[in-house]
């Protein structure tokens, strides 16, 4: 059985928070780069820069990157990857990048969505915002931004959902192997 760990109003509190904090560290929104990672992370960054909008009065540009053949895991997998989309509409170069993924776990996506930035140009720093930090990094990655931290075993799966994808807001927990 699953657990709720976050609801709709909780996320959306989460992502406010996330937003002030993001304006304070850089001192507004002009030099910011929001850019969602595949799949969950596209609809955050999204949710972010609106908030970070009804703020500033200015939404920061808004990338989304596929990081799939950046992985280190792809010759691991069976069968041909999917590809999703990758638009970065502006420039990078000499911004503040703010990734934006759903869950950081073993922090290899992050490492992933890395160096694929690095191939649209070079910012002049790179942030990172979670909604979800669960634990268990196998690298040294850190976020700068986070939703939550949620202590979880190995065993366990975090699920969020997303009404853009016609789903209830929420995030869950559930132990593997349970319906």
């Amino acid at each position: 059985m699953s657990k709720e760990i976050l609801s709709r109003d909780e996320i959306n509190r989460a992502l406010t928070r996330m937003a002030h904090e993001i304006l304070e560290r850089n001192r507004g929104a002009e030099n910011i780069r929001l850019v969602g990672i595949q799949r969950g992370g596209v609809y955050l960054a999204a949710r972010l820069a609106g908030k970070i909008c009804g703020i500033e009065g200015v939404a920061p540009p808004l990338g989304s990157l596929d990081i799939t053949l950046y992985r280190d895991d792809l010759k691991l997998k069976k069968g041909l990857p999917t590809i999703k989309k990758t638009d970065m509409p502006v420039s990078i170069d000499g911004k503040c990048v703010v990734l934006v993924d759903d869950v950081i776990f073993t922090g290899r996506t992050i490492r992933a969505a890395m160096d694929a930035l690095m191939d649209f140009g070079r910012p002049a720093l790179i942030q990172l915002a979670v909604l979800i930090d669960r634990g268990h990094r196998e690298l040294p990655i850190k976020a700068d931004y986070v939703g939550k931290n949620i202590p979880t075993a190995r065993g366990e799966n975090v699920k969020v959902q997303f009404a853009e994808e016609g789903e209830d807001d929420r995030v869950t927990l559930k132990r593997e192997g349970e319906p």
